[in-house]
């Protein structure tokens, strides 16, 4: 499953980056790293997804969020 498929309200761990390594590189500055936990705030349709993720907000393309693979945070 990929982030831009996550629905709002539920809780995900980040299982892989499959993106550009200049956009990885910026990604895991900020936090985003395999195992990360994250929380759908909003996830429209068009494209945009915001996430919550230790403490800070972030809003993601479908071009990024389509290309970070997700599990649900229950499933181990």
């Amino acid at each position: 499953m990929t982030l831009a498929e996550g629905k709002i309200g539920h809780d995900y761990i980040i299982e892989t980056l499959d993106l550009p390594d200049q956009t990885e590189k910026r990604l895991q500055a900020l936090g985003m790293i395999e195992g990360t936990e994250i929380s759908v705030l909003n996830n429209k349709n068009e494209g945009t997804v915001i996430i919550k993720m230790r403490s800070t907000r972030l809003a993601l393309g479908k071009g990024i969020s389509s290309h970070i693979g997700i599990r649900g945070k229950d499933h181990d």
